[in-house]
């Protein structure tokens, strides 16, 4: 497997400390003498837009990643960064579990809408989904992998891909980062 560089773990509202999969990816990426940023983002529980950004922005400029990888609100955080167009590109950007672009949801309504960038600053991106992700249904993730134009893996009923859906361990996301293909079936069942 090839060395994963430096990696930058972007978490989602609320946090993904442990159990969840993005601390035990950053310990298991540490392990192997890997170059892992897992920065905790200022006020998880209420984040904003604006002070996201700005931490964000701070964190790429500074630690110059090869692969990024988002869960959550990092995804739709990531758009917004895409669209200002100041970001310097990654060679490898993981989209897993954005939630839709127009949520609705109160306490993270700073975030929202967001317009599907035109570009993701990645020679190779890779969206993850799940059937049943309460924040993102099926179809409207189908949309967003044709707007973005990139492969997309779906898992079949993994909720939210997070701890409360199974996913602490994940080894074939950290196999994934260590080396895998962007290249998955895209292609809807039915």
């Amino acid at each position: 497997m090839k060395e994963p560089g430096k990696t930058l773990l972007l978490h989602g509202w609320g946090g993904s400390d442990f159990p969840h999969w993005q601390a035990w990816l950053a310990a298991e990426l540490a392990k192997e003498y890997g170059t892992v940023s897992f920065p905790l983002i200022q006020h998880p529980h209420f984040p904003h837009l604006n002070r996201w950004k700005k931490e964000v922005k701070a964190v790429l400029s500074d630690f110059r990643p090869r692969t990024v990888i988002c869960h959550s609100l990092a995804n739709t955080l990531w758009f917004h960064l895409c669209n200002e167009g100041e970001i310097a590109e990654v060679e490898r950007l993981i989209l897993a579990a954005p939630p839709r672009l127009d949520c609705d949801i109160e306490t993270i309504k700073s975030f929202f809408p967001v317009d599907v960038p035109k570009c993701l600053f990645a020679k190779k991106a890779v969206l993850i989904v799940s059937t049943d992700d309460p924040y993102m249904p099926i179809e409207k993730a189908w949309e967003l992998q044709e707007a973005l134009g990139i492969p997309m893996k779906v898992i079949e009923n993994g909720g939210h891909l997070n701890e409360q859906s199974g996913y602490g361990a994940w080894p074939w996301m950290l196999d994934f980062v260590k080396g895998g293909e962007f290249c998955f079936v895209s292609e809807r069942e039915g």
